[in-house]
């Protein structure tokens, strides 16, 4: 071997060395990655629910948890952590560990957020991972038995002027600033190009107290809790929220079919991870989330609340949320909504 061939074999020798440990190394993370898939999950999961026990989103919680924990062999516990419109637990999940043992069950509210709490500690799109839909639930435009309003269409030609009214002149209650209630009217106005004066009130329940006493013109409220209203006889329906027609009301027609072309809005659950976690995790559970929503006893109990089971890959959802986000900021910032 001569003086000019050693080094050259010394320098192949390194870089073939570098190349078997860098493989070696991508293999062993490779594996590691995979392993833990494989035994996931081998511990409790912790579902966190930002919202009280006993309200819709906490009984959706369960539904799904149970069947999940079911499918899984492994316990999921529902832990509810209440308090700013959602954000305490969706932060607690936010700036948990990425393992998929700690999961957020999302609520509109998630979408709706970062612009109306401009301080908020985490970044809904950047710290969680979307991993499935779970249900969509529509609003109902609901008016009292005594109002003039016999149909969606008679409600918008008197808020477009052709009764006599001037702009403003029809008034909808909601459950406070930058409630769901609040921002989907106001979704409306902009859509529908007409104009009402909000008065909001702490709460649903009083809404629909005062609906009931004819001393607000019209609301937009949950199905779960305006439906059981209209179907004894206490309020009638004008239009459900959404584009398509609810499984629980097929009667009642859609904003989109009476005039107000592309409205479509509704609250809607969905299961998220923190950002990190492995995609192995996310899409396991994403499988897992969509064969539980095709389980009969599951869809039976989420179309009991009024919330249709909808089922999605992480990808899909995520597109959703992302757009979800956008769509309520411009609501809010074109109708200078702030929290009191």
């Amino acid at each position: 071997m001569t003086d000019l061939e050693r080094p050259i074999l010394l320098f192949c020798s390194k870089v073939a060395f570098f190349a078997v440990s860098t493989s070696l190394c991508f293999l062993g993370l490779t594996s590691l990655a995979l392993a833990q898939a494989v035994l996931y999950p081998s511990k409790p999961i912790r579902l966190v629910v930002g919202y009280p026990a006993g309200g819709a989103s906490d009984v959706a919680a369960r539904i799904v948890g149970q069947k999940l924990s079911e499918r899984m062999g492994q316990s999921l516990v529902v832990e509810n952590r209440s308090g700013s419109a959602g954000n305490i637990g969706a932060e607690a999940v936010a700036k948990a560990a990425p393992d998929g043992y700690t999961l957020l069950l999302g609520t509109i509210s998630l979408s709706v957020n970062p612009s109306l709490y401009p301080k908020m500690t985490y970044d809904p799109i950047k710290d969680l991972s979307a991993i499935s839909m779970i249900s969509s639930t529509p609003f109902l435009l609901v008016v009292n038995l005594k109002s003039p309003y016999k149909t969606a269409r008679d409600f918008l030609e008197a808020a477009r002027g052709k009764a006599g009214l001037k702009p403003g002149d029809i008034n909808y209650g909601s459950a406070g600033n930058g409630s769901g209630s609040h921002l989907f009217t106001e979704l409306l106005s902009t859509t529908a190009g007409i104009k009402l004066t909000h008065v909001p009130y702490k709460g649903a329940a009083p809404v629909m107290n005062d609906l009931l006493a004819n001393q607000i013109n019209v609301a937009f409220d949950n199905i779960m809790t305006s439906l059981p209203l209209v179907k004894t006889g206490k309020l009638r329906a004008l239009a459900v929220s959404t584009k398509q027609r609810s499984r629980v009301a097929p009667d009642i027609p859609t904003l989109d079919e009476v005039g107000v072309a592309g409205f479509d809005a509704n609250a809607w659950f969905g299961l998220f991870a923190p950002s990190g976690t492995s995609r192995e995790i996310v899409n396991q559970l994403s499988l897992e989330v969509n064969e539980v929503l095709k389980d009969p006893g599951v869809n039976e109990k989420l179309l009991q609340l009024g919330a249709e089971p909808l089922s999605s890959s992480p990808e899909v959802f995520s597109n959703f949320f992302k757009a979800e986000v956008i769509k309520w900021a411009r609501v809010v910032q074109m109708a200078k909504v702030q929290i009191d």
